[in-house]
């Protein structure tokens, strides 16, 4: 049993080192699409992934083309502020795909667009919040996702 934790030209080191170290809590294999907003021998990812970077199982693509090639197939949601789903409707399986963006922008409007029926947010309460935290949103996915599976 596991997930698929996608991050789309991820910015900040940190968040994606708490995100590796979330993917091999969760037993998730982590895919890391670039172009990335930090070099991936960064100080800082490997700080927030702690000594688990070495354990986490890791894929990385040169770029969204590739990733989707080689994924082909393959089941898949997309998570973004900007989807109308709520991702409690996410009907979970084994070995899925939770595609995010990167923190800045989230997906392309063309990913969203292309995938509506298959793109789900994270309800946010307060007019004063534009997104969460990635790290945190992905946690909640996840975790969401294996309660959904036992």
């Amino acid at each position: 049993m596991g997930f698929n934790i996608v991050l789309i030209e991820p910015e900040i080191p940190t968040n994606t080192g708490n995100i590796g170290r979330l993917s091999l809590a969760s037993g998730s294999t982590l895919h890391l699409v670039k172009p990335f907003g930090f070099e991936i021998d960064d100080k800082r990812l490997k700080r927030a992934g702690l000594d688990y970077w070495k354990h986490i199982n890791l894929n990385i693509y040169e770029n969204t083309e590739e990733f989707f090639l080689k994924n082909e197939g393959a089941n898949m949601v997309y998570l973004s502020a900007l989807a109308e789903n709520n991702y409690c409707l996410i009907d979970y399986k084994d070995e899925m795909f939770f595609v995010f963006g990167k923190e800045s922008v989230g997906l392309s409007k063309e990913i969203l667009l292309n995938n509506s029926d298959k793109s789900y947010s994270i309800p946010i309460h307060s007019r004063h919040v534009r997104s969460l935290n990635l790290a945190n949103a992905i946690s909640i996915v996840i975790y969401e996702g294996l309660r959904n599976l036992k």
